[in-house]
């Protein structure tokens, strides 16, 4: 069984940063990246990379961040009580994109790395990350091809890896308080190590390679959508379900606030713009309700 390499990741990760960004930018069409670089006092850094007001994107932040430290927190030894004392090496890319046309779903990617280590013990790694699609004014054919481009790329993995990694972002993007899905999913794992190294490593490189793939037509298809007020209240009013899941759920914003991690890039996930509404109810047989009974329950799309 191959030994994990950390260079060849990282080299990877940075290398992926620098094309969603470029790819971004061109469907953009207007807005570029401004550069952000950062150091961790008790180790490593990264580089957020933040698209503000453009043509098409309100906001889009693509992080790269590597930080180690002496010690697991809590949020990563809470289900691997066996890390506490060992430690550690993390590492990966983040993105998520706002877009300003609320006919465009919201998107939001990872792919992650995590060695810890101790002395006298094998290291202890895996990999983790995945893809998942938020869209406030949902078309059937968008979600459909969203999982038909996670299934292929799962597919040289073996016939369960889709399935599989399908059900656990259904049931990780879902906000219990709320009784429903924050959006239509995606594929998201972790804890990937059993397939050895290069095969682990491989599968992350296929998903983080395989999101802008997977959404720059829904954005070729939508960008030109005509919205007004309604939609747009609308938008902002689902972007809250964005921050309540993040603040409340997300393993990642807490594993960096509790590593002490840079709070600006940590919650670059936040949308520019949101509202909150008291005990809001779609009015029946409206597009806002074709969201809540069709799409933000867990369906097999692809059936």
């Amino acid at each position: 069984m191959s030994k994990p390499n950390a260079a060849e990741v990282k080299a990877f990760l940075l290398g992926l940063q620098q094309q969603i960004c470029a790819s971004l930018e061109r469907l953009d069409g207007k807005a570029k990246f401004i550069s952000d670089s950062w150091v961790r006092e008790e180790g490593g850094g990264g580089t957020s990379r933040v698209l503000t007001q453009g043509q098409v994107f309100e906001q889009a932040g693509v992080n790269f961040s590597h930080v180690t430290g002496a010690a697991m927190p809590a949020s990563a030894t809470a289900h691997r009580p066996e890390l506490a004392g060992r430690s550690f090496e993390a590492m990966g890319v983040s993105l998520v994109i706002h877009p300003n046309n609320p006919y465009i779903p919201t998107t939001h990617a990872n792919v992650r790395f995590f060695i810890a280590e101790k002395e006298g013990a094998d290291p202890v790694w895996w990999f983790g990350g995945g893809f998942d699609l938020t869209p406030y004014y949902p078309f059937e054919e968008d979600v459909v091809a969203w999982h038909q481009s996670a299934k292929d790329l799962c597919e040289p993995f073996g016939k369960e890896v889709y399935p599989k990694y399908k059900k656990w972002c259904d049931e990780y993007f879902f906000l219990p308080h709320r009784n429903e899905t924050r959006g239509v999913g995606g594929l998201f794992f972790d804890d990937l190590n059993e397939h050895g190294f290069d095969s682990s490593f491989a599968f992350m490189r296929a998903v983080g390679e395989g999101f802008v793939p997977a959404y720059a037509p829904i954005v070729e298809r939508r960008k030109d959508t005509n919205y007004g007020e309604r939609e747009r209240d609308f938008q902002l009013y689902r972007r809250g379900r964005y921050v309540e899941f993040n603040l409340v759920y997300d393993r990642g914003t807490l594993f960096g606030l509790q590593t002490s991690g840079r709070t600006e890039s940590i919650l670059m996930s936040m949308p520019p713009l949101v509202r909150w509404q008291y005990a809001y109810t779609p009015e029946a047989g409206t597009p806002e309700a074709k969201l809540y009974s069709d799409f933000l329950t867990p369906r097999d799309w692809l059936a």
